[in-house]
C-alpha cells in the first residue's frame, strides 16, 4: 500500500511516499480502508524531532492521526463494529499513522461516522474534537455560564472548541485577523478581538477557563485575563509534573517537566488559578458523544482546504504557514462515497 513515511527526524524534507506492507491487524484491532485522514499541527511538530522524549516512533513512520474510512476486516475479539461499517478515529500517539490506504485501528479508538458528515468531514474531527472535549468537559469541567477564551479561534482547534464551549453553555471569547471576524462570529464566539487592532489582555476580565492554544508568550499574557479559581489548560506546553506521572516516565524527566512548567505554574498561582498540560488522547466513546451532536447538527466541522493524496506533502506544509481557516484534509481518492 501507498503511505507517506518519516524516514528520520529532522522536518519535512525526511517525509516521502513508500510502499508497505498492507498491516496485519491484532484481535483488538480493525483494519479501516482510509478514505481521508485530517491534518494537524502535531504533525508537522513530530517530523522536527521535537516530541522524541514524549512520543516513541519506530522509524520509518507512516505520518497521521486522524482518519475516516470504512472497516475491511475485523480482529477475533472485536466486537463494537463490522466489515463495511463507515468509522472515524483518532489513532495519535498510537504508533499508528492514517496517511495511508489502510491503517490497523484499535477497537477502543475508533466510532461510527456520522451519517449527515462525508468522510472529509469526517477526518477533520478526531484531533480537535477529543482535544476539546477533553479540555472542557474532563479537565475544567465546564459549567453553564461561566467564560472560556480560545485564542486563534479560526484554526483547526479554535473554531471547534468555540462550538463545543457554546454546547456546554459558556461564554466564548477569541482572537483572529480582521478577516476571521464574522467567521468566529458565526461558530458562536461572544467577543471577538481582532489582534491587528486590540490587545485581549486589556478587554477581558475575570474569565473561568482558558484553552491556551498558541507558543510563545501567548500563555503569559492570557494569565492577565483569568479570575480566582480559574483553570488554564494548554495544548502547547510547557508539559507540567503531572503529565511525566500519567506517562509513568522516569524521575528525571518527570524532574525536567516540573522545571519547565515551575514558572507557569507560579504565576497562575498568584493569580489564584491552576496551570495543567493536555495531551490528548484517543477514545472511540468519547468521539462517539462527538458524533452524536455531529449528526444532530449541534456541531459542524469546518474544512478549509482538501488535498489528494499525492499532495500530502503539500497539505503539510500549507498547515505549516498557520493560515487555515478550520481544517486541512487529505482526501485518499476521489471515487470514494461521500456518507
Amino acid at each position: 500500500m501507498k503511505a507517506l513515511v518519516l524516514k528520520r527526524y529532522g522536518g519535512a524534507n525526511n517525509v516521502e511516499f513508500a510502499d508497505l506492507p498492507r498491516p496485519t491487524i491484532k484481535p483488538d484491532e480493525i483494519l479501516v480502508q482510509v478514505y481521508a485522514a485530517g491534518l494537524n499541527p502535531v504533525d508537522n511538530i513530530i517530523a522536527t524531532g521535537s516530541f522524541k522524549p514524549i512520543i516513541k516512533l519506530q522509524l520509518p513512520a507512516t505520518m497521521g492521526s486522524d482518519l475516516a474510512g470504512v472497516v475491511v476486516e475485523l480482529g477475533s475479539a472485536v466486537t463494537r463494529f463490522k466489515v463495511g461499517d463507515a468509522v472515524f478515529a483518532s489513532t495519535f500517539d498510537l504508533g499508528v499513522g492514517t496517511l495511508a490506504e489502510y491503517a490497523a485501528v484499535p477497537e477502543h479508538a475508533a466510532a461510527l461516522k456520522p451519517d449527515n458528515l462525508d468522510f472529509v468531514q469526517a477526518a477533520s474531527i478526531p484531533m480537535v474534537g477529543l482535544t476539546s472535549w477533553q479540555a472542557f468537559a474532563e479537565r475544567a469541567r465546564l459549567q453553564p455560564g461561566q467564560k472560556v477564551f480560545i485564542p486563534a479561534g479560526a484554526g483547526g482547534i479554535g473554531s471547534f472548541a468555540i462550538q463545543l464551549a457554546k454546547l456546554l453553555g459558556a461564554k466564548v471569547a477569541t482572537t483572529t485577523s480582521t478577516g476571521n471576524v464574522d467567521f468566529v462570529r458565526q461558530l458562536g464566539a461572544d467577543e471577538v478581538i481582532d489582534y491587528k487592532k486590540q490587545e485581549f489582555e486589556e478587554l477581558l476580565r475575570d474569565y473561568d477557563v482558558v484553552l491556551a492554544t498558541l507558543r510563545g508568550g501567548e500563555l503569559e499574557r492570557s494569565l492577565q485575563v483569568v479570575g480566582t479559581g480559574s483553570k488554564i489548560v494548554s495544548l502547547v506546553g510547557p508539559p507540567d509534573a503531572a503529565f511525566a506521572q500519567q506517562r509513568g516516565m522516569n524521575f528525571a524527566m518527570k524532574f525536567v517537566f516540573e522545571l519547565l512548567s515551575g514558572k507557569i505554574i507560579r504565576l497562575a498561582k498568584r493569580r489564584k488559578a491552576s496551570y495543567s498540560f493536555l495531551f490528548v488522547r484517543p477514545d472511540g466513546r468519547q468521539l462517539a458523544n462527538i458524533g452524536d451532536h455531529l449528526a444532530a447538527s449541534r456541531l459542524r466541522p469546518v474544512v478549509d482546504t482538501v488535498f489528494p493524496f499525492a499532495q500530502a506533502k503539500e497539505g503539510l506544509a500549507y498547515l505549516a504557514q498557520g493560515r487555515a481557516k478550520g481544517k486541512v484534509v487529505v482526501q485518499m481518492a476521489t471515487s470514494v462515497p461521500e456518507a
